[in-house]
């Protein structure tokens, strides 16, 4: 895909596009510690009709990094999008969007339904399905909680920031795994994920992602009664070890309409996966 960068209200960012220029637009936000990168391998099987937006989230991959935990708030995250696709002239559209960027999309289609046509969600806790959440959250941390180690760490004052600084390599690789090691996800796109990761003060912002959870959880509370009105898809890879099974349980309870589909995978599915999930998102955004 190409590159740009934008300059919106809320600042510049890091954009990637592809497919049709005229297609109907289909936005992809990702996760942590990826960049817009990590959708290279399904853009290539995405139907060729689609106009593929995918743009770097605040504090990671090329763009700005802002020092101030509170921006990083995932519903303010969607506001930034929502304001860069109004900077493009992007009014309704698909959206996808995996770990963090499906927190992201989430908040992003409770604050502007009538633009969402269709939600793609992939290995992430659904906002408006607190009871399988706290069902799964029970099921990890009654073997110690350990899945989740990396999160309180991130959240603690100084460590990540001087503990990652110059070992970038080694603390970013580590989460894809095997997967990572033996080439089954792109060596190209981990080699992005460093470089990105390497820029000055990414180990603060991307923090922030989870020193703001104090913040994000008194807001998720007030979205527990709703309902995502459009069409949604759950895409699972089912061999992560943070996003389990367990976190799909009642997840009808908040969509209108939900299919859930699963991929023999772990949690960056749609890298180890791009194919397979590229065809699922084809046959569902139509």
């Amino acid at each position: 895909m190409d590159t740009r960068k934008i300059t919106t209200p809320r600042g510049e960012f890091n954009l990637r596009e592809g497919g049709k220029k005229d297609g109907f637009p289909v936005v992809m936000l990702h996760g942590w510690p990826e960049t817009s990168y990590c959708w290279e391998g399904v853009a290539k099987h995405l139907n060729p009709s689609l106009r593929i937006i995918a743009p770097d989230l605040r504090g990671l991959g090329d763009s700005e990094r802002t020092m101030k935990m509170e921006a990083y708030q995932k519903v303010e995250l969607a506001k930034d999008i929502i304001s860069l696709l109004d900077t493009i002239d992007i009014n309704e559209f698909f959206l996808a969007g995996h770990d963090w960027g499906g927190i992201v999309a989430q908040e992003l289609a409770l604050l502007v339904p009538e633009r969402v046509k269709r939600l793609v969600i992939l290995n992430i806790a659904v906002l408006t399905n607190p009871v399988g959440t706290m069902e799964a959250r029970s099921v990890i941390f009654s073997t110690g909680g350990v899945p989740f180690w990396y999160q309180y760490f991130q959240q603690m004052p100084i460590l990540p920031e001087t503990m990652i600084k110059g070992n970038e390599n080694v603390w970013v690789r580590f989460f894809f795994g095997q997967a990572g090691k033996d080439g089954t996800i792109d060596p190209k796109a981990l080699e992005e994920y460093v470089r990105c990761y390497s820029i000055e003060n990414t180990p603060a912002t991307a923090a922030f992602y989870y020193r703001s959870m104090q913040l994000d959880a008194a807001h998720w509370v007030t979205l527990a009664p709703k309902k995502f009105p459009m069409p949604g898809l759950y895409i699972h890879g089912t061999r992560d070890t943070v996003i389990i099974p367990a976190f799909l349980n009642h997840i009808e309870d908040g969509f209108e309409s939900i299919e859930v589909k699963t991929v023999d995978a772990a949690h960056f599915l749609q890298e180890e996966k791009p194919k397979e999930v590229a065809q699922l998102m084809n046959d569902f955004l139509k």
